[in-house]
Formats: C-alpha cells, sequence, structure tokens
C-alpha cells in the first residue's frame, strides 16, 4: 500500500510520525509515470527509458540502504486520478510509457504525491512529508531535466535541502537542454550532477 496517495496539502492533522521512517536521504522521482503524450514526448522518449533503467538499479541501492522512495507526478489534469490509475494508463499506452511503467513501478513502502504543476512543491504536502521523514538531502531524477525536475531542485533548495541531481537519471527533449539544466543547477542551486553509478564518490 502506498501511504502518501491520500495527503492533502489543506491544513490538517499533521502526518504522524510513527507511521513512518525517518529518512534523511530521499529518492525522489519525478514524472516518471507517465503516458508520454505531451508535445515533445516522441523526442524524449528514449532517453527516458534510459534514464529509468538507470534510475531503477539506483533506486534498489537507495532502498537496500534506508533510502525512502517518493514518487512525485504530475497528475495530467485529471484530479480524480491516482498511482493505480495512472500505471494502468501507462501500460495501456504502451511503448516508452509501459516499458517506464514496468522499471518503475512503485514498491511497497514507497510514497506517492501528485502534483498540479511542474514543481513538485507547489500546491502539495511534499514540505510536510519531507519535514515528517526528517529528510536533509534530496536526490532529485525525473523527467524532465529542464522542467519538472529543475523547477523541483530549486524549490528544494529554497527549502534549505542538498541537492543531487544524478545526470543519468534525467531526461530532457534533447541532449544539450538536458546539459544547460543540469548546469544552471549546479551553478544556481550548488546541486550535485554526479551521475548515479558513481554514488560511493558522490554520496559521502
Amino acid at each position: 500500500m502506498l501511504k502518501a496517495t491520500a495527503m492533502t496539502a489543506s491544513p490538517g492533522p499533521r502526518v504522524r510520525s510513527a507511521t513512518l521512517s525517518r529518512s534523511r536521504k530521499v529518492l525522489l522521482l519525478v514524472d516518471f509515470i507517465n503516458p508520454l503524450r505531451f508535445e515533445g514526448a516522441e523526442a524524449i522518449a528514449s532517453q527516458a527509458v534510459e534514464a529509468a533503467c538507470a534510475t531503477a538499479e539506483f533506486k534498489r541501492e537507495c532502498r537496500a540502504d534506508g533510502w525512502t522512495a517518493v514518487y512525485v507526478n504530475d497528475n495530467f489534469g485529471e484530479w480524480r486520478s491516482d498511482v493505480s490509475v495512472l500505471l494502468k494508463e501507462c501500460r495501456r499506452s504502451g511503448g516508452a510509457a509501459a516499458e517506464l511503467a514496468r522499471l518503475l513501478s512503485p514498491k511497497e513502502g514507497d510514497l506517492f504525491v501528485l502534483k498540479p504543476r511542474h514543481s513538485g512543491f507547489y500546491q502539495t504536502p511534499l514540505a510536510l512529508l519531507l519535514d515528517e521523514l526528517g529528510a536533509r538531502k534530496l536526490v532529485i531524477t525525473g523527467l524532465a531535466a529542464d522542467y519538472c525536475v529543475q523547477s523541483t531542485a530549486m524549490d528544494a533548495y529554497v527549502r534549505g535541502h542538498r541537492v543531487w541531481v544524478p545526470s543519468d537519471c534525467t531526461a530532457a527533449e534533447s541532449p544539450h537542454q538536458k546539459q544547460l539544466a543540469l548546469q544552471w543547477m549546479k551553478e544556481h542551486l550548488k546541486a550535485r550532477i554526479t551521475p548515479a553509478h558513481r554514488r560511493a564518490a558522490a554520496a559521502s
């Protein structure tokens, strides 16, 4: 069962800390569960699958070390959708969308937050959730590097989180756009952009 699906951004009872294991390092997966029905989707599809492959392997390592994985996913304008609906839609779409769902289908203990706009923090309970987890370092992966990943990283930075955006775990519509976004995050957000396969050096 995914624990964060029903959370809302409106004021109300706090998440009970006893229901969540503390996790100073959190892996964010931004918009990987994606039917790829937008302008430019064909250009990003192959890169997205490559990024998902790298992220799936990295996620297994993170889980083994006790990190929490949080899916931060667009609701694509469907306010009644949840993770199960999104997964079914991606599998029904076939192609790269189905492959993304296969590679990165959420596992038991993963958390899921739906977002209405680019940033994972905008009008979502993500900040509250991270506070309850005691998160300090965020590793941000996903689609697209120059839109939702960059927006989420910027909002994480202004909230005092250390940010790592593994270059091999993100994708954009072109390698040039991806590199520009990664370089901007490195320069302006002090983000690490070291690839996930060099985790031992970057995670210290």
